[in-house]
């Protein structure tokens, strides 16, 4: 298959150079479902850009007839986190104009309405049949995101976020899986998170670990897409009607921040590959599978986030994916005192509970107050 390629404009800067994204969309034979992928949101992010590489090199190993529906990858989806630099350091995570998180500022349909209008939509569709019901929810929604976006602009415009959330947002918003590919910002493990009660499309991946976000964390890319369903699913169920959309969010974190390390890059691959067959997307495989793991499902609200008491530089830290135990020694911090005749001390940062280390700061020098590390909570595991 030869994908469609198109250059969407995105904005002007104050050279005159232009900022665009370039989107490649396979178009299969057959109807089916359409899979939004991008990497890059957070600039210092880039591991998923590798992914897309691989993917779409794999992708032009098949033919139409074996795809089903239409796949869309957007590498280096925000130009100017991705352009943003300090010293040796990409930054990119947040906005140097106004300090805005890049991944915490999408427009969100459930936000924009009273619950009225959901419980009015559910109670006016409740008969309908499941394609009826989600042909008019997405109407529904695409029509609020064109009459806001309207509004925007008009007067005096609209800010430099929303121009950016808008353009990203219409190139998804029609989507049935929205797969955002991330990094740690830090230094992390490979895993995955998802939205609502996904946690069967979540184990196709074939990661390790998978986390429920189980808490509202603002506005993020996946967020934003899967939210309004989940509402609409919780107002059909006041109502007496259980059912789930066919509709699924995931955020890919691939290993640690300004690095493409090979095995998460690989594993990013394979679990896009696995998760694209599993759900009938695509009915052949471009390479030959790996052996996928059955995920450790957590939640979002089972990590625990250490910051440092003192400041100091962090030594002899664990590792990550260790499982540590309560009172275990999670790493020291070398203080040297000021204003006094001490001399330089370590003082030893311990667990408070059991738990599996899933990041670490990638800078061994802090402040106090600043982010040390964080641990998934052992007994929080779920089998489900």
């Amino acid at each position: 298959m030869v994908p469609e390629i198109k250059t969407v404009p995105l904005l002007q800067l104050a050279s005159g150079d232009r900022l665009s994204l370039q989107v490649y969309r396979y178009v299969g034979r057959y109807p089916g479902k359409k899979i939004y992928i991008q990497a890059n949101l957070h600039g210092a992010e880039l591991a998923g850009n590798a992914v897309i590489h691989e993917v779409l090199a794999g992708l032009q190993t098949l033919d139409a007839a074996d795809l089903r529906g239409e796949i869309w990858l957007v590498p280096l989806c925000n130009p100017l986190g991705v352009n943003q630099r300090s010293h040796h350091f990409a930054t990119g995570r947040y906005n140097p104009y106004d300090g805005r998180d890049w991944n915490r500022i999408f427009w969100d349909y459930e936000k924009q309405v009273d619950r009225s209008c959901l419980q009015q939509f559910a109670q006016t569709h409740l008969k309908a049949s499941l394609a009826t019901l989600q042909s008019a929810y997405r109407h529904t929604i695409h029509q609020q995101f064109l009459a806001d976006q309207q509004q925007e602009g008009q007067g005096g415009g609209a800010p430099i976020h929303h121009r950016y959330r808008n353009c990203l947002q219409s190139l998804a918003l029609d989507a049935d899986t929205v797969i955002d590919l991330h990094s740690s910002s830090n230094d992390g493990l490979t895993y995955l998170y998802y939205g609502g009660d996904r946690h069967l499309g979540a184990a196709l991946f074939g990661l390790d670990l998978a986390i429920q976000l189980d808490r509202y964390d603002g506005d993020a890319f996946d967020e934003a897409f899967i939210k309004p369903w989940l509402a609409l699913e919780r107002e059909l169920e006041i109502l007496g009607r259980s059912l789930r959309f066919d509709l699924e969010a995931y955020t890919l974190e691939l290993g640690s921040a300004m690095q493409m390390q090979p095995d998460s890059v690989e594993r990013g691959v394979q679990g896009i590959q696995a998760y694209l067959y599993e759900k009938q997307v695509i009915t052949q495989r471009w390479t030959t599978p790996l052996p996928l793991a059955t995920p450790q499902l957590y939640r979002a609200s089972d990590i625990q986030r250490y910051y440092a008491p003192t400041g100091g530089i962090v030594r002899s830290r664990v590792s990550l994916g260790d499982r540590v135990a309560q009172g275990q020694v999670l790493c020291e911090i070398l203080q040297v005192p000021k204003g006094g005749d001490d001399y330089p001390h370590l003082m030893e940062m311990r667990a408070m509970q059991a738990g599996l280390v899933l990041d670490r700061g990638i800078n061994q020098a802090v402040n106090e107050g600043e982010y040390v590390l964080a641990l998934l909570l052992e007994s929080s595991t779920e089998s489900r």
